[in-house]
């Protein structure tokens, strides 16, 4: 064995090139870079994509319409059916699940009990005609990722009305989603408003702008949504409750990050290249827009990836006691809602499923964001 010598001169070339691609490296990159170095943040956000596309995805991933009940009545409070390509009676290259039959009995006390029918295989087909919806809100299109033609599949059972919880699952991760979407942006406008003019200005400005704040900061959110439910009439739509649930949640969620803006803005505003824009005759607004905000952007994103957690969990925890979405529309806090229960923990325990998704899509984001706060702080202990 040649034993192989490292050339000084390349290794020297080598090290200068790091160092160029390090000090002329973008804000953004430095990030990227050091978040690649967390294992824990990247494994949280490869689950975060996954669900985010899953939701995005959800009316083609669905087999069944979420929103319509008894579309199969006779498989209300079903288990979930697992596909599978190999029983006793040999193997298939498609896979299937088994067609069931039900009956009452007496030792369940009259309860519907499913009875697996071994000979009847109901198999999978793929790409195929379903059901119409618009992907992204305006494809129009029929066309769904498997089914099963001559039968149903539910991989993870049924509700009491017959409703498809897989397919009702993938929605509700879309609709959370949404709603913490829409409650960010509200929120992250009017905190980059606030914060920034307030911050900016300084004297009897900031004063009145920092009542204002501590004024939304002390208003206590379950009551707030019960005198709010209170108002709403009984026939409004789902898609205008949607839109009020998404625009409080907003309006009360931007104090914290308003405040950061503020002290941010508070502490470079005296800087040099601020007055050498206002002497360049650049008015308040652009010096703001262009570049006092520009100069913390890294931490504007993290704040708004840690917001979305907290955005969801609020939207679930009011739906779930009633104050938030109600059927038919589909959202992680209206299908906890389902798994509150005796009778669900002794008799239903699939109807937990989507509970698990709710944790992982609240700990994804929680992981994702604490990953991007240490990366995007240079004087953190992990990029050292």
């Amino acid at each position: 064995m040649t034993d192989q010598i490292t050339n000084p001169a390349s290794a020297g070339m080598s090290d200068q090139k790091s160092k160029e691609a390090y000090f002329t490296a973008s804000q953004g990159q430095l990030i990227w870079a050091r978040f690649k170095k967390q294992r824990a943040a990247m494994i949280a956000a490869s689950v975060l994509v996954v669900l985010l596309l899953s939701g995005l995805f959800a009316p083609f991933l669905s087999p069944y319409n979420p929103t319509v009940a008894g579309k199969n009545d006779d498989y209300t409070n079903g288990a979930p059916q697992i596909p599978q390509f190999c029983d006793d009676a040999g193997c298939s290259w498609r896979p299937y699940v088994y067609g069931v039959e039900r009956e009452r009995s007496m030792e369940t006390n009259f309860r519907w009990v499913t009875k697996i029918n071994t000979d009847d295989r109901k198999y999978l087909s793929f790409f195929v005609e379903g059901w119409e919806y618009k992907l992204f809100g305006f494809i129009p299109m029929d066309t769904h990722l498997f089914g099963a033609p001559d039968g149903f599949v539910h991989l993870f059972g049924t509700d009491a009305t017959g409703k498809d919880i897989f397919s009702r699952t993938l929605h509700a991760i879309l609709t959370s989603m949404q709603v913490g979407t829409i409650g960010v942006f509200i929120a992250f406008v009017l905190a980059l408003v606030i914060g920034g003019i307030s911050g900016y200005y300084g004297g009897w400005i900031d004063s009145v702008l920092q009542m204002i704040t501590d004024a939304v900061r002390t208003v206590p959110a379950i009551p707030l949504f019960m005198a709010v439910a209170a108002f709403m009439p009984p026939e409004l739509s789902a898609e205008s409750r949607f839109f009020y649930i998404s625009m409080i949640l907003g309006l009360i969620g931007w104090p914290t990050l308003a405040r950061r803006v503020r002290t941010h803005l508070l502490t470079e505003r005296n800087q040099e290249y601020v007055l050498a824009a206002q002497l360049c005759g650049a008015s308040s607004g652009h010096v703001i827009r262009r570049h006092l905000l520009p100069s913390f952007t890294s931490y504007i994103i993290v704040d708004l990836v840690i917001s979305f957690p907290y955005m969801v969990l609020s939207e679930t925890a009011l739906s779930f006691i009633g104050l938030g979405l109600k059927d038919p529309v589909n959202s992680l806090g209206v299908m906890l809602q389902n798994v509150t229960s005796a009778d669900v923990l002794l008799n239903y325990q699939w109807y937990f499923i989507p509970v698990f998704f709710f944790i992982a899509l609240v700990m994804a984001f929680v992981f994702v964001g604490d990953g991007l706060r240490d990366a995007a702080d240079p004087y953190s202990d992990n990029n050292k």
